[in-house]
């Protein structure tokens, strides 16, 4: 669910993948991992994530259909 629902604020919001990935301060393949779902982030990234899309942890983490 977190990897699907990052894929796709972060394309409502308009951002690039390397976008992201720069502000977050790692690189691109990094990122593209957390939107695959092959890695996870830590929660301080987590947080830094839903910050910076303008959303809750909760809802990237599938828990509420609210953003």
């Amino acid at each position: 669910m977190f990897h699907k629902r990052l894929n796709e604020t972060r394309k409502n919001a308009g951002i690039t993948a390397q976008q992201m990935a720069d502000w977050l301060g790692i690189e691109l393949r990094s990122y593209r991992n957390y939107e695959s779902g092959d890695r996870e982030p830590s929660f301080a990234m987590l947080v830094k994530i839903a910050n910076k899309l303008n959303v809750s942890t909760d809802y990237l983490l599938g828990r509420t259909d609210a953003p």
